[in-house]
Protein backbone atom coordinates (compact mmCIF):
# COMPACT_ATOMS: atom_id res chain seq x y z
CA UNK A 1 0.00 0.00 0.00
CA UNK A 2 1.31 3.01 0.97
CA UNK A 3 2.71 5.41 -2.17
CA UNK A 4 2.58 2.84 -4.40
CA UNK A 5 -1.40 1.82 -4.50
CA UNK A 6 -2.30 5.32 -5.11
CA UNK A 7 -3.63 7.46 -8.22
CA UNK A 8 -1.83 10.57 -8.52
CA UNK A 9 -1.89 13.94 -10.09
CA UNK A 10 0.35 16.41 -10.44
CA UNK A 11 0.06 20.22 -9.41
CA UNK A 12 1.03 22.69 -13.08
CA UNK A 13 0.59 25.64 -10.67
CA UNK A 14 3.56 24.66 -8.03
CA UNK A 15 5.63 22.31 -9.86
CA UNK A 16 7.47 22.60 -13.34
CA UNK A 17 6.56 26.66 -12.57
CA UNK A 18 9.82 26.90 -13.89
CA UNK A 19 8.37 26.24 -17.50
CA UNK A 20 6.14 28.35 -19.49
CA UNK A 21 2.68 27.07 -18.84
CA UNK A 22 2.22 25.28 -22.11
CA UNK A 23 5.42 23.30 -22.09
CA UNK A 24 4.34 21.98 -18.19
CA UNK A 25 1.86 19.02 -19.45
CA UNK A 26 4.42 17.30 -21.84
CA UNK A 27 6.95 18.06 -18.52
CA UNK A 28 4.73 16.39 -16.20
CA UNK A 29 4.33 13.51 -18.77
CA UNK A 30 7.77 13.14 -19.79
CA UNK A 31 8.37 12.49 -15.72
CA UNK A 32 6.06 9.67 -16.07
CA UNK A 33 2.73 11.10 -14.68
CA UNK A 34 -0.26 10.79 -16.31
CA UNK A 35 -2.73 13.38 -14.83
CA UNK A 36 -2.70 16.93 -13.66
CA UNK A 37 -4.52 19.57 -11.67
CA UNK A 38 -4.28 23.63 -12.26
CA UNK A 39 -5.57 26.85 -10.22
CA UNK A 40 -6.50 28.73 -12.14
CA UNK A 41 -3.17 29.41 -14.57
CA UNK A 42 -4.80 33.38 -15.38
CA UNK A 43 -4.36 35.34 -12.62
CA UNK A 44 -5.33 38.76 -13.67
CA UNK A 45 -8.00 36.95 -16.56
CA UNK A 46 -11.17 35.23 -15.25
CA UNK A 47 -12.14 35.01 -18.68
CA UNK A 48 -8.94 34.76 -20.77
CA UNK A 49 -9.02 35.04 -24.80
CA UNK A 50 -10.71 31.91 -26.47
CA UNK A 51 -6.90 31.33 -28.52
CA UNK A 52 -4.89 30.99 -24.53
CA UNK A 53 -8.02 28.56 -23.58
CA UNK A 54 -7.34 26.43 -26.34
CA UNK A 55 -3.42 26.54 -26.11
CA UNK A 56 -3.60 25.17 -22.96
CA UNK A 57 -5.92 22.53 -24.25
CA UNK A 58 -3.83 21.35 -26.84
CA UNK A 59 -0.92 21.39 -25.16
CA UNK A 60 -3.27 19.01 -22.46
CA UNK A 61 -4.24 16.65 -25.21
CA UNK A 62 -0.81 16.80 -26.84
CA UNK A 63 0.96 15.68 -24.35
CA UNK A 64 -1.77 12.63 -23.50
CA UNK A 65 -2.52 14.04 -19.81
CA UNK A 66 -5.86 13.91 -18.32
CA UNK A 67 -6.83 17.13 -16.15
CA UNK A 68 -8.13 16.17 -12.97
CA UNK A 69 -8.82 19.27 -10.93
CA UNK A 70 -9.27 22.87 -11.81
CA UNK A 71 -9.59 26.02 -9.68
CA UNK A 72 -12.18 28.55 -10.12
CA UNK A 73 -10.71 32.05 -10.63
CA UNK A 74 -9.16 33.01 -6.86
CA UNK A 75 -6.96 35.75 -7.16
CA UNK A 76 -3.78 35.93 -6.76
CA UNK A 77 -2.10 32.60 -6.45
CA UNK A 78 0.09 32.43 -5.36
CA UNK A 79 0.80 35.64 -3.76
CA UNK A 80 -1.42 37.72 -0.59
CA UNK A 81 -4.79 36.57 -2.39
CA UNK A 82 -6.94 33.35 -0.80
CA UNK A 83 -10.10 33.38 -2.89
CA UNK A 84 -12.34 35.88 -4.40
CA UNK A 85 -15.67 34.32 -4.32
CA UNK A 86 -16.87 36.19 -0.48
CA UNK A 87 -15.40 39.28 -1.24
CA UNK A 88 -17.81 41.85 -2.45
CA UNK A 89 -17.37 44.01 -5.41
CA UNK A 90 -14.43 43.46 -8.11
CA UNK A 91 -13.10 40.40 -7.15
CA UNK A 92 -16.50 38.64 -6.73
CA UNK A 93 -17.64 40.11 -10.21
CA UNK A 94 -14.69 38.48 -11.70
CA UNK A 95 -15.51 35.35 -9.95
CA UNK A 96 -18.71 35.00 -11.28
CA UNK A 97 -17.59 36.21 -14.74
CA UNK A 98 -15.08 33.06 -14.40
CA UNK A 99 -17.57 30.41 -13.15
CA UNK A 100 -19.15 29.62 -16.76
CA UNK A 101 -15.71 30.02 -18.23
CA UNK A 102 -13.77 27.45 -15.85
CA UNK A 103 -17.12 25.23 -16.27
CA UNK A 104 -16.86 24.75 -19.97
CA UNK A 105 -12.72 24.55 -20.15
CA UNK A 106 -13.11 21.72 -17.36
CA UNK A 107 -15.80 19.63 -19.38
CA UNK A 108 -13.68 20.64 -22.74
CA UNK A 109 -11.30 17.90 -21.29
CA UNK A 110 -12.73 15.92 -18.80
CA UNK A 111 -12.16 17.45 -15.69
CA UNK A 112 -14.62 16.39 -13.25
CA UNK A 113 -13.32 18.14 -9.88
CA UNK A 114 -13.73 22.47 -9.74
CA UNK A 115 -12.38 23.91 -6.52
CA UNK A 116 -13.93 27.21 -5.48
CA UNK A 117 -11.47 29.14 -2.67
CA UNK A 118 -13.02 31.41 -0.28
CA UNK A 119 -11.22 34.53 -0.02
CA UNK A 120 -9.87 36.51 2.94
CA UNK A 121 -11.93 38.56 5.09
CA UNK A 122 -11.83 42.30 4.50
CA UNK A 123 -12.29 45.44 6.02
CA UNK A 124 -15.03 47.77 5.68
CA UNK A 125 -17.66 44.46 5.13
CA UNK A 126 -19.27 42.73 7.71
CA UNK A 127 -18.66 38.80 7.88
CA UNK A 128 -22.19 38.18 7.62
CA UNK A 129 -22.90 39.81 4.43
CA UNK A 130 -19.33 38.42 3.24
CA UNK A 131 -20.78 34.95 3.87
CA UNK A 132 -23.97 35.68 2.69
CA UNK A 133 -22.11 36.62 -1.06
CA UNK A 134 -19.82 33.28 -0.75
CA UNK A 135 -23.12 31.32 0.04
CA UNK A 136 -24.74 32.74 -3.45
CA UNK A 137 -21.27 32.68 -5.10
CA UNK A 138 -20.75 28.95 -4.18
CA UNK A 139 -23.88 28.13 -5.16
CA UNK A 140 -23.79 29.50 -8.98
CA UNK A 141 -20.62 27.45 -8.80
CA UNK A 142 -22.45 23.94 -7.49
CA UNK A 143 -24.92 24.54 -10.36
CA UNK A 144 -22.28 25.37 -12.79
CA UNK A 145 -20.54 22.02 -11.80
CA UNK A 146 -23.44 20.03 -12.10
CA UNK A 147 -23.85 21.72 -15.39
CA UNK A 148 -20.75 19.74 -16.62
CA UNK A 149 -20.61 16.39 -14.17
CA UNK A 150 -18.43 17.95 -12.27
CA UNK A 151 -18.28 17.98 -7.95
CA UNK A 152 -17.97 21.52 -6.73
CA UNK A 153 -14.44 21.18 -3.94
CA UNK A 154 -14.57 23.38 -0.60
CA UNK A 155 -10.66 23.22 0.63
CA UNK A 156 -9.64 24.30 3.76
CA UNK A 157 -6.12 26.21 4.18
CA UNK A 158 -3.81 26.98 6.93
CA UNK A 159 -4.20 29.59 9.84
CA UNK A 160 -0.85 30.53 10.40
CA UNK A 161 -0.12 31.20 6.27
CA UNK A 162 -3.63 32.51 5.39
CA UNK A 163 -4.59 34.23 8.96
CA UNK A 164 -7.51 36.15 7.26
CA UNK A 165 -9.00 33.42 5.87
CA UNK A 166 -12.35 31.84 7.68
CA UNK A 167 -11.69 28.61 6.52
CA UNK A 168 -8.97 27.16 8.11
CA UNK A 169 -9.81 24.35 9.99
CA UNK A 170 -11.99 21.15 8.54
CA UNK A 171 -15.05 20.94 10.31
CA UNK A 172 -15.40 24.40 8.88
CA UNK A 173 -15.18 23.42 5.40
CA UNK A 174 -17.26 20.24 5.88
CA UNK A 175 -19.65 23.28 7.26
CA UNK A 176 -19.56 25.18 4.02
CA UNK A 177 -20.11 21.96 2.42
CA UNK A 178 -23.69 21.09 3.77
CA UNK A 179 -24.81 24.98 3.34
CA UNK A 180 -23.73 24.35 -0.26
CA UNK A 181 -25.86 21.05 -0.84
CA UNK A 182 -28.96 22.35 1.25
CA UNK A 183 -29.10 25.80 -0.50
CA UNK A 184 -28.88 23.68 -4.22
CA UNK A 185 -30.33 20.40 -3.46
CA UNK A 186 -27.40 18.80 -5.70
CA UNK A 187 -25.38 17.37 -3.33
CA UNK A 188 -22.15 17.51 -5.35
CA UNK A 189 -20.23 20.05 -3.66
CA UNK A 190 -17.81 17.86 -1.24
CA UNK A 191 -14.47 18.67 0.98
CA UNK A 192 -10.76 18.70 -0.72
CA UNK A 193 -8.90 17.48 2.02
CA UNK A 194 -5.42 18.93 1.73
CA UNK A 195 -3.18 17.25 4.10
CA UNK A 196 -0.41 20.04 4.51
CA UNK A 197 -3.02 22.52 5.30
CA UNK A 198 -4.38 20.57 7.95
CA UNK A 199 -1.62 19.37 9.81
CA UNK A 200 -0.06 23.45 9.69
CA UNK A 201 -3.61 24.10 11.14
CA UNK A 202 -2.10 21.40 14.05
CA UNK A 203 -5.53 18.98 13.24
CA UNK A 204 -5.73 15.78 14.36
CA UNK A 205 -5.06 14.32 10.41
CA UNK A 206 -5.94 10.50 11.38
CA UNK A 207 -9.76 11.40 12.82
CA UNK A 208 -10.02 13.94 10.25
CA UNK A 209 -9.91 10.96 8.00
CA UNK A 210 -12.37 8.92 9.80
CA UNK A 211 -14.50 11.14 9.89
CA UNK A 212 -14.72 12.99 6.77
CA UNK A 213 -13.17 10.49 4.26
CA UNK A 214 -16.85 9.68 2.97
CA UNK A 215 -17.43 13.65 2.18
CA UNK A 216 -14.08 13.88 0.02
CA UNK A 217 -13.59 14.19 -3.40
CA UNK A 218 -10.29 14.92 -3.77
CA UNK A 219 -6.85 14.96 -1.51
CA UNK A 220 -3.65 16.70 -1.84
CA UNK A 221 -0.22 16.37 -0.12
CA UNK A 222 3.04 17.92 1.00
CA UNK A 223 5.05 17.15 3.26
CA UNK A 224 5.41 19.44 6.70
CA UNK A 225 7.65 21.62 7.73
CA UNK A 226 8.47 23.11 4.64
CA UNK A 227 5.71 22.09 2.35
CA UNK A 228 7.81 20.03 0.56
CA UNK A 229 7.70 16.44 -1.38
CA UNK A 230 7.14 13.59 0.60
CA UNK A 231 10.26 12.82 2.79
CA UNK A 232 11.59 16.29 3.22
CA UNK A 233 9.40 16.69 6.67
CA UNK A 234 7.83 14.52 9.53
CA UNK A 235 4.16 14.29 7.90
CA UNK A 236 3.42 10.24 8.16
CA UNK A 237 2.53 10.80 4.64
CA UNK A 238 2.44 6.70 3.51
CA UNK A 239 0.28 6.03 6.61
CA UNK A 240 -2.39 8.63 5.86
CA UNK A 241 -2.97 7.22 2.17
CA UNK A 242 -3.34 4.06 3.47
CA UNK A 243 -5.90 5.19 6.19
CA UNK A 244 -7.71 7.02 3.22
CA UNK A 245 -7.54 3.76 1.06
CA UNK A 246 -8.71 1.81 3.90
CA UNK A 247 -11.62 4.25 4.62
CA UNK A 248 -12.99 3.80 0.90
CA UNK A 249 -10.95 6.86 -0.52
CA UNK A 250 -10.58 6.07 -4.14
CA UNK A 251 -9.71 9.72 -6.00
CA UNK A 252 -6.84 11.29 -7.10
CA UNK A 253 -4.15 11.95 -4.52
CA UNK A 254 -2.54 15.94 -5.89
CA UNK A 255 0.78 16.79 -5.78
CA UNK A 256 0.85 20.28 -4.63
CA UNK A 257 4.49 20.69 -2.63
CA UNK A 258 7.36 23.29 -3.94
CA UNK A 259 10.53 21.22 -5.26
CA UNK A 260 12.90 22.76 -3.81
CA UNK A 261 16.14 24.41 -5.58
CA UNK A 262 16.15 21.05 -8.22
CA UNK A 263 14.26 21.21 -11.37
CA UNK A 264 10.89 19.66 -10.64
CA UNK A 265 11.76 17.16 -12.77
CA UNK A 266 13.92 15.83 -9.99
CA UNK A 267 11.52 16.21 -7.24
CA UNK A 268 9.76 12.96 -7.53
CA UNK A 269 12.11 10.04 -6.24
CA UNK A 270 10.16 9.21 -3.64
CA UNK A 271 7.92 7.59 -6.28
CA UNK A 272 9.40 5.15 -8.69
CA UNK A 273 8.32 5.66 -12.35
CA UNK A 274 6.73 2.54 -12.92
CA UNK A 275 4.17 4.06 -10.29
CA UNK A 276 3.76 7.49 -11.52
CA UNK A 277 0.81 6.70 -14.33
CA UNK A 278 -2.50 7.29 -12.73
Amino acid sequence: MGFTDQRFNVNLSILFTELPLLERPAAAAAAGFTAVELWWPWVDAPTPEQSELDALRAAINDAGVQLTGLNFYAGRLPGPDRGALSIPGEESEKFRANIDVAADFAQSLGCTALNALYGNRVEGVSEQEQDELALENLVLAARAADRVGAVLLIEALNAPESPKCPIVSAPKAIEIVDKVNAATGLGNAKFLMDLYHLSMNGEDLQAIISAYTDRTAHVQIADNPGRGAPGTGSLPLEDLLDQLKKAGYEGYVGLEYKPGDAPSAEAFDWLPREHRAA
